[in-house]
């Protein structure tokens, strides 16, 4: 057996650099990069290892180790999980800073490969610098903070050992049923320990998408009780987007009759001209698609989790009769609420349920129902997005401001607070992948940072960053790596002083405006914060505009300019769209001396006996 003796930092490298994928007809390196903030735990290994394939296996380096972790989940998720990246980070800070990423991945399921730097396996040195220390168990170290939020968790103490790690690694980063982040933590010692690694270790592999096909059994049921269906409704979640199935979705819609709701992961999968599409679904959803989705007696819910914001916390399907197909490559997500599973490939698994159901097609009168919900929603939704002289407008009147100057390929990336509800509900989207949202781990701080991994995973299309300050002001340092990186971003920052959307939540379930909007926090100085100021300080080019006529102006001129621009408007954080929508179940407490918070916990019981529990 032929062998090469490297470090077990080096090997990691070199093995990196020898896994591709094949997207379009042309083969790719798989890893698009690797992410890296040295310190004393990764600076000497990984970063030695990293400058030797430097040629191969680009590094960045960024200015946050969330935000880079952030930045390499968004690639991967823009890349439809064909692709992805590598972070690596000293022990301690930096290892645990990307805990959050990694849970972010693993909600959505999107694939990241992290790397950070553990404590000495020889145990000589110890406690050393940032070592977390317990007074009952030796092997813990920091990074066991990363184990529920892996798919795939080990610690490499000897350099044999990533051998297997990273064969196992790699099986969990590409299967569509369990991908999700996988966490390898390298003992620094052993990172810089060499070993004689078998020359096949290193050979060239190419990644194909495995595409399960449906059980015959599973596919005859699903069928039948869809042929026997009134009033059936299509959910599209993410899972149409990673497996490429937006052509089949809407073959399938339009053979049958179908009306398709989207999630948010799922919102790009078909246009939102196409007739069949009634736009978002769920608690954010429109006037139409939640119309459909409440009376359906069959919901064929495809590549989609259906977390509380898809159903409505349970409560968007009103016929007590209504079953669930669940198409969907995972078993977990295809069976829940006592669905009738159609374990599949969502592309592969429309195709064979098509060929199934024949010339079947749904009811005219329902066809016609969702054709009129459609009409009636757009002309709804007009209303709130139209021009406005407004000197505060709301998020809806600037998510139409961007619409108007944005064109057809553009992608539009946001992630938290009331911008995620009136996206899904306003937003056009015309192609696929057009719409980029974090919502199922909702993180603030996602934005830039994603919107810089979206670049850099298809630089040709324009990529638009909306955020509020909150988020802004969690998370803005990966606006100066687009700068340095020469990844030019439009960021669209909307100003309502303060967390807007949770306070709304805060006074719909009866409670007082309190520690949320900036006037009614704790404060000894009341901050108005230059937010254009600070992003030109980061590299940026910046501007603050008064009105959504120059929103506009400055929107056309940032599609022009040499590097990343941000545009700050202030907004009213008291209004949003209340039309369409759904309740959603936030718990209201049973005990208050506020009259406020009585009259909403009698609201709140009344929900709750909508819920279907159980089934």
């Amino acid at each position: 057996m032929s062998t090469t003796r490297l470090t077990m930092a080096q090997a990691i490298a070199r093995f990196l650099t020898a896994q591709k994928t094949e997207v379009d007809g042309e083969v790719l390196p798989l890893f698009g990069g690797v992410w890296a903030i040295f310190g004393h735990g990764n600076v000497a290994g990984m970063g030695e290892a990293l400058h030797g394939v430097r040629d191969r296996l680009p590094t960045f380096r960024a200015h946050n180790e969330q935000g880079m972790a952030h930045a390499a989940v968004a690639f991967a998720k823009a890349s439809r999980r064909r692709r992805m990246m590598a972070c690596t980070t000293s022990i301690g800070p930096g290892a645990t800073n990307m805990v959050t990423a990694a849970a972010v991945a693993h909600v959505n399921r999107l694939p990241v490969l992290l790397l950070p730097g553990d404590v000495f396996a020889n145990r000589r040195p110890d406690p050393v610098l940032q070592q977390i220390e317990s007074f009952s168990d030796g092997t813990v170290s920091a990074n066991d903070c990363f184990k529920p939020v892996s798919r795939y968790f080990d610690r490499i103490s000897r350099p044999e050992q990533i051998i297997p790690a990273l064969q196992r690694a790699m099986n969990v980063l590409t299967d569509p049923a369990d991908c999700g982040p996988v966490t390898l933590a390298l003992c620094q010692d052993t990172q810089a320990e060499a070993y004689d690694y078998p020359e096949s270790f290193f050979a060239e592999k190419i990644w194909s998408p495995r595409r399960i096909r449906p059980d015959e059994t599973e596919l005859a049921e699903a069928a039948a009780i869809i042929c026997n269906a009134k009033k059936p409704f299509i959910i599209a979640g993410g899972g149409v987007l990673y497996s490429g199935a937006e052509k089949v979705l809407a073959e399938f819609a339009e053979k049958h009759g179908l009306f398709i709701g989207e999630t948010q992961a799922g919102k790009s999968s078909v246009p939102h001209d196409h007739p069949a599409c009634l736009g978002a679904v769920g608690v954010t959803g429109t006037g139409a698609a939640n119309a459909l989705a409440e009376n359906a007696d069959v919901v064929i819910a495809v590549g989609t989790r259906l977390q509380d914001f898809t159903t409505g916390s349970w409560a968007l399907f009103k016929d007590p009769n209504r079953r669930i197909v669940g198409l969907n490559v995972q078993a977990f997500d295809a069976a829940k609420h006592s669905a009738q599973t159609l374990v599949a490939d969502a592309r592969v698994g429309l195709e064979e349920l098509s060929h199934a159901l024949g010339s079947w097609k749904a009811p005219d009168t329902w066809t016609a129902k969702g054709r009129d919900e459609k009409a009636r929603w757009s002309e709804t939704a007009d209303r709130y997005t139209d021009p406005t002289n407004a000197e505060l407008p709301s998020d809806a009147q600037v998510i139409g401001a961007v619409q108007r100057t944005s064109s057809l390929t553009d992608v539009v990336v946001c992630a938290a607070g009331g911008l995620p509800g009136e996206l899904h509900k306003h937003w056009k989207a015309s192609t696929a992948l057009g719409y980029h949202m974090e919502y199922g781990y909702s993180c603030m701080g996602y934005e830039i940072a994603g919107g810089l991994g979206v670049k850099m995973a298809d630089p040709s299309r324009e990529v638009i960053v909306m955020v509020g300050d909150g988020s802004y002001l969690m998370m803005n340092s990966e606006l100066a790596t687009s700068v340095m990186l020469g990844h030019r971003l439009t960021v669209v920052l909307l100003d309502n002083r303060g967390y807007g959307c949770i306070n709304r939540l805060q006074r719909a379930t009866g409670g007082e405006s309190f520690n949320n909007l900036l006037q009614h926090t704790n404060h000894v100085t009341l901050p108005d914060i230059d937010f254009a100021a600070h992003a030109a300080s980061l590299g940026a080019q910046a501007t603050k505009v008064k009105s959504i006529a120059e929103l506009e102006d400055a929107l056309k001129q940032a599609r022009q300019a040499d590097r990343s621009t941000v545009i700050v408007i202030d907004t009213d954080p008291l209004i949003s769209t209340d039309e369409g929508g759904h309740w959603w179940d936030v718990a209201v407490p049973e005990v208050s001396v506020r009259e406020q918070v009585k009259a909403a916990r009698k609201d709140y019981e009344t929900a709750l006996a909508a819920q279907r529990v159980g089934d």
